[in-house]
């Protein structure tokens, strides 16, 4: 099934790109999840004329989740990768795929875990057994990373079990498939306020998600070095409409149309779920204790050396 996905995501990619981008410099994204405040910022940005502003033609694809994404960046299929799991592009690159790190995305989650409402699992994973389900999006996403921090750090056992968009994440759950599932706002906020579901635990309860970028921009490293100007201006242009989402309340509304939520309900996601600061884009947080988990999680054999920190690390200020 992942590669029926991920063939979908590439012809998706090839239609999408048919047609030239007039004067404007295109650039092809595949982006993880779509309907999150996070995940809305290229296409909001684009019909608010910011990246038309900056020169700039974005083709827009959604994945299943970051391994997706990644998958995609490193075929070639798109020139940038929205919302990859840092662990996963930190593997890729140890194993001489050719991508790399433009920006940071999510520094710290909005995501949480959550059970049918009559599920024995309470708070903090408490009463989870060997034979219970823990939900993921896609190997190698920001999902499978948290779901093994949380295994070691609240030392419990379940199978991990892949299960795509948060969508279709929810359905496993209620349907009695999977027994422990994620989401991210707005998706599963109404079914909490209904008693549908009870909410086991925030990424954010972890300090080793909470302080580290546990998703990052990436691209593709040829197309990168050929057109290292352009992607300075995506990232400009990406970081502006940032700016425009925190100040200007016109984003709620477009924010609210993209998502099929209420302006109200918008503005909740944006406020109680995505603060600001966890959108920065500069750096990446945290590259030691992420280097250490990606030798614990097997993502990587060794630690990566100064030189390739550098070469990875493409990011405005750096590592």
């Amino acid at each position: 099934m992942p590669k029926l996905i991920f063939g979908a995501v590439v012809a998706l990619v090839a239609a999408a790109t048919t047609f030239p981008a007039a004067a404007d410099d295109l650039l092809r994204l595949a982006i993880g999840q779509r309907g999150l405040w996070d995940s809305s910022i290229a296409e909001i940005g684009q019909a608010a004329g910011i990246f038309r502003r900056s020169g700039l033609e974005l083709r827009v694809v959604y994945t299943s989740g970051g391994g997706e994404t990644q998958q995609a960046v490193i075929s070639g299929s798109v020139d940038i990768g929205v919302a990859a799991g840092t662990l996963g592009v930190l593997g890729a690159y140890a194993k001489g795929a050719p991508v790399r790190i433009i920006a940071g995305e999510a520094t710290g989650t909005a995501e949480y875990y959550f059970v049918r409402a009559n599920s024995p699992v309470s708070r903090n994973f408490a009463n989870v057994t060997p034979n219970m389900t823990l939900a993921y999006s896609t190997a190698g996403s920001g999902t499978h990373i948290t779901a093994l921090r949380f295994m070691k750090e609240r030392s419990f056992t379940a199978k991990l079990t892949a299960t795509g968009s948060v969508p279709a994440t929810f359905t496993q759950v209620m349907s009695g498939q999977v027994d422990i599932g994620f989401s991210t706002p707005p998706f599963g906020l109404d079914a909490m306020e209904a008693g549908q579901i009870r909410l086991v635990a925030l990424a954010n309860d972890l300090p080793s998600v909470r302080h580290q970028t546990v998703r990052v921009i990436i691209a593709n490293a040829t197309d990168l070095a050929r057109r290292r100007e352009i992607y300075g201006r995506f990232i400009h242009a990406y970081g502006e409409t940032i700016e425009w989402m925190y100040r200007d309340d016109s984003a709620i509304a477009a924010f609210a149309q993209y998502a099929g939520i209420s302006p109200a309900v918008a503005r909740r996601v944006r406020d109680d779920f995505y603060p600001k600061a966890m959108l920065q884009l500069d750096r990446v947080m945290g590259v030691p204790e992420l280097i250490d988990d990606a030798i614990a999680f097997k993502y990587v054999a060794q630690p990566l050396t100064a030189a390739q920190i550098a070469e990875l690390l493409q990011t405005p200020n750096g590592p």
